[in-house]
C-alpha cells in the first residue's frame, strides 16, 4: 500500500494535536519551579522535584512505543494512546495549580508527565506511519512549528491574563498566583480538544492484510514488549547511537535552563530569589514573556529551517542552531536590561525549533518501518537519561562549583550546548532506510 501524498494543510491538521501536548509542556517548563518555590521547596532540591518527567519518559515511552507497534484496534494503531494520554493530561492540568502541599504538586507532575509520555511517542510514530519518506522532513518540522506555537501561548498565558484585567499579585492561600491557575485551566481544555481535532481530520491509514497477519503472529503482553525493547536496543542503527551523545549534552543543558531561568532572572535583575517576594513573581512573569518570545521564534523558525535543511542538511543546520543557543545562554546572565534579554531568545528559539525537528529527521531515515514506535520510544530515552543524570549530579556541585548561584547554572547550560554542537557534527547519517521492510512483509507494503 503506497502512502498518499498529503498537502500542506493535511499535514497541518495531523499535527494540531502536538499543539496541546506542547502547551502542557510549556506550562510545566515555565511554572513548575515557581510553584515548587511557592510551596516551600529550596533551590538545591529543584532538580529532584523535576524527576517525574525523565522517569516516566524512561519507563513509559519505550513500552508504549512497542505496544503501539503491535496494536490493531477498531480505533487505529496509535489513536487509543493519544486519547488516553490526552484525557489524563487534562485531569493533571486541572488539579495542579490547586495543590495545597509540595508532595501533592510533585505527585501530580508524575501523573501529568506519564500522560504526556503515553501520547508523545505514538504521535511521532503516527507521523512516520502516515507520511511517505520524502515528506518526513516537513512532517517533523511541522511538529516543531506547533511546539513553538503551543509553548509560546503557554509561556504568555499569565501575561495575557494580566492584559485581560487579572491582578498579577493576587494569590491563593498557598501563594500560587491566580493567573497561573487560569493558565493551567486553559491548558486542560487545549490538551484534549487538539488531539480530537487531529484524530478526526487525519485518521490513521488502515493496516495491510500482510501487516495484520505479521502482528497477529507476534507475542503480546508486558514481557513481549520488554523483549522487543531489548532486541531493538541491540539492533540499534549506528546513526541513532551517534545521536545519543549529542542528546546527552543537549538535554542536560535544556533541563538546567528550564529549572533555573526564573531564579537566575530574579537574581540578576532583582537581587533575590526569596519565594515570598514580589520579585520572584515578577521574574516568573518576565520569563513567561521571554519564553513566549523564543517559542514564537521557534514557530517561525521551523518554517525557515526547511530551506536551510535542504541546503545544508539536517545535521549541519542543527549544529548551527545549537551554537547560537549556547552563545545566547552564556550571554543571558550578563544582561540587566529587560529589553536586551529578548535578543538571546532568538538563538534559543531557533535551537528549540531544531531540537524538536531535525534529530527526528535524522532518526526517521535510519530506522526500519516495522519498529518506528519502539525506536521513537528508545530515542526518547536519550532525552530522559541526560535529565536523570542532571537530577543526580547538579545538586552535588550546585553549592561548591556553581557557588549556589542560579545564573551559573545558565552559564553551564550554554557551555554544554556548544559541546552538543560538536557532537552533532560527528553524526554519520548513512544507515538503514526508513522504508526497510519488516521480516515477512512483501515489498511495497507497510
Amino acid at each position: 500500500m503506497n502512502k498518499p501524498h498529503l498537502n500542506f494543510w493535511q499535514i497541518v491538521n495531523m499535527n494540531v494535536g502536538f499543539f496541546g501536548i506542547q502547551f502542557s509542556f510549556g506550562l510545566q517548563q515555565s511554572n513548575m519551579s515557581p510553584i515548587y518555590r511557592y510551596l516551600g521547596a529550596d533551590e538545591a532540591s529543584l532538580p529532584l522535584l523535576w524527576l517525574a518527567g525523565p522517569m516516566t519518559g524512561l519507563i513509559v515511552q519505550p513500552l508504549v512505543g512497542a505496544w503501539s507497534d503491535r496494536t490493531d484496534s477498531r480505533w487505529g494503531r496509535r489513536t487509543p494512546y493519544f486519547m488516553i494520554g490526552a484525557l489524563l493530561c487534562s485531569l493533571g492540568l486541572l488539579l495542579m495549580p490547586f495543590s495545597p502541599t509540595l508532595w501533592m504538586a510533585a505527585s501530580l507532575l508524575w501523573i501529568l508527565d506519564a500522560a504526556n509520555n503515553v501520547t508523545m511517542e505514538p504521535y511521532r510514530a503516527y507521523v512516520g506511519d502516515r507520511l511517505a519518506p520524502e515528506q518526513h522532513s516537513i512532517g517533523f518540522l511541522m511538529q516543531s512549528a506547533f511546539t513553538g506555537l503551543g509553548q509560546t501561548l503557554a509561556y504568555l498565558a499569565p501575561t495575557i491574563m494580566v492584559l485581560a484585567g487579572m491582578d498579577k499579585d493576587a494569590v491563593n492561600a498557598h501563594h500560587v498566583p491566580h493567573i497561573t491557575i487560569a493558565a493551567f485551566l486553559v491548558g486542560a481544555v487545549f490538551s484534549i480538544t487538539s488531539i480530537v481535532w487531529s484524530v478526526r481530520t487525519t485518521p490513521e491509514l488502515p493496516l495491510s492484510v500482510v501487516e495484520r497477519e505479521r502482528m497477529r503472529q507476534q507475542p503480546r503482553g508486558w514481557m513481549a514488549a520488554l523483549r522487543e525493547v531489548r532486541l531493538a536496543m541491540r539492533d540499534m542503527p549506528p546513526t541513532m547511537r551517534q545521536l545519543a551523545w549529542m542528546k546527552l549534552f543537549q538535554w542536560y543543558a535544556m533541563f538546567c535552563y528550564w529549572q533555573y531561568v526564573v531564579l537566575a532572572l530574579a537574581s540578576t535583575l532583582y537581587g533575590t530569589t526569596d519565594p515570598t517576594s514580589p520579585a520572584l513573581r515578577e521574574a516568573a512573569l518576565l520569563n513567561g514573556q521571554l519564553g513566549g518570545f523564543y517559542n514564537a521564534v521557534a514557530f517561525v523558525g521551523a518554517f525557515l529551517l526547511l530551506p536551510l535543511g535542504r541546503r545544508f542538511g539536517a545535521k549541519g543546520t542543527h549544529a548551527l542552531c545549537l551554537v547560537l543557543a549556547g552563545l545566547s545562554m552564556l550571554a543571558l546572565p550578563l544582561l540587566h536590561d529587560r529589553a536586551w534579554l529578548f535578543l538571546p531568545m532568538v538563538g534559543i528559539g531557533l535551537a528549540w525549533a531544531s531540537i524538536m525537528g531535525n534529530p527526528y529527521v535524522l532518526l526517521a531515515g535510519s530506522i526500519p518501518a516495522h519498529r518506528v514506535g519502539v525506536y521513537m520510544g528508545i530515542f526518547n530515552m536519550f532525552i530522559v537519561l541526560p535529565m536523570l543524570l542532571q537530577i543526580a549530579t547538579l545538586p552535588l556541585f550546585y553549592g561548591s562549583w556553581l557557588g549556589g548561584r542560579p545564573e551559573n547554572v545558565i552559564r553551564l547550560a550554554g557551555a554544554l550546548l556548544l559541546v552538543a554542537a560538536v557532537c552533532a557534527c560527528r553524526v554519520r547519517t548513512a544507515a538503514t532506510p526508513a522504508t526497510a521492510q519488516a521480516p515477512g512483509v512483501a515489498p511495497g507494503l507497510h
